[in-house]
């Protein structure tokens, strides 16, 4: 296995494979969403689960939708056993009901939507914030809460709001109004990456103490343009987050074995 940190009870690595791919969200462009999704069939899903596991990974960060929760059942069927961190689904509707019904795939975190908790806290929204994450409390769950905006975390802290960790952001692509393309059905295109964003949320995400997951090290491809830009990117990440903390990744192995390359990366950074 991978180096590991805390997570409640369990151990994780500090390497998590991350689900965007498996639902064609590139933020990039149409056409690479399309060609994620015509590349990530339920077959290739698991194959890349398998191969992430095989390398060390032994958590999978992926949305609770019905088309992933049932390629989870699959995967566990057929002998996968990696945690899984559970990110909510807004496009279901019903909150309360679709957090209540993941404890049948037995989540060991889920975390609340990055896009739609930034929302409500510009709308000033934190009481309804706070009743969803009692909500999640109720599961048995780890509570964690998603965002992209450094002071979204700060809020968390300063005020005591009931979280036990925090997938953050790198880059905040919340600072223009935006919703996900799991709710509008749009692909995500011309998002602000820029690249200042990035220190701001590396220091929010060491005054924690928190537990942090950090997404989009790599700016959704931006930043891995070739083996030596990806090595960089989790040298940033491992050298900026806290020796507690993770990185999650999504991968897209068309045309490289990235779980082997990836995982590589990290037993080089952070094995003993």
């Amino acid at each position: 296995m991978l180096p590991a940190v805390p997570f409640g009870r369990h151990q994780i690595t500090r390497l998590i494979v991350g689900g965007n791919p498996f639902s064609g969200n590139s933020h990039v462009s149409r056409e690479m969403d399309d060609e994620m999704m015509d590349y990530f069939t339920t077959d290739n899903i698991k194959k890349t689960l398998f191969d992430c596991q095989r390398n060390g990974l032994n958590a999978m960060q992926l949305r609770a939708d019905r088309h992933i929760t049932r390629i989870i059942r699959e995967y566990r069927l057929e002998g996968g056993d990696m945690h899984w961190i559970a990110q909510t689904c807004p496009e279901l509707g019903d909150f309360a009901g679709s957090v209540r019904g993941m404890k049948y795939y037995a989540p060991i975190g889920i975390y609340h939507h990055g896009t739609i908790t930034d929302n409500l806290y510009k709308e000033g929204k934190i009481d309804e914030l706070k009743s969803r994450l009692a909500v999640i409390r109720e599961t048995g769950a780890l509570v964690g809460l998603g965002t992209h905006m450094p002071e979204v975390i700060e809020y968390c802290e300063e005020h005591n709001l009931d979280v036990d960790f925090y997938m953050a952001c790198v880059y905040n692509l919340s600072k223009v109004q935006r919703q996900s393309s799991s709710i509008t059905g749009v692909a995500n295109q011309g998002e602000p990456f820029d690249e200042e964003d990035r220190d701001i949320m590396y220091r929010a995400i060491r005054k924690t103490p928190k537990t942090c997951l950090a997404f989009k090290i790599m700016g959704a491809t931006r930043r891995s343009r070739t083996p030596a830009d990806a090595e960089n990117a989790f040298a940033e990440a491992f050298a900026n987050i806290k020796d507690t903390d993770a990185v999650v990744v999504g991968m897209f192995p068309k045309y490289s074995d990235q779980a082997a390359d990836n995982a590589r990366i990290v037993q080089k950074l952070c094995g003993k």
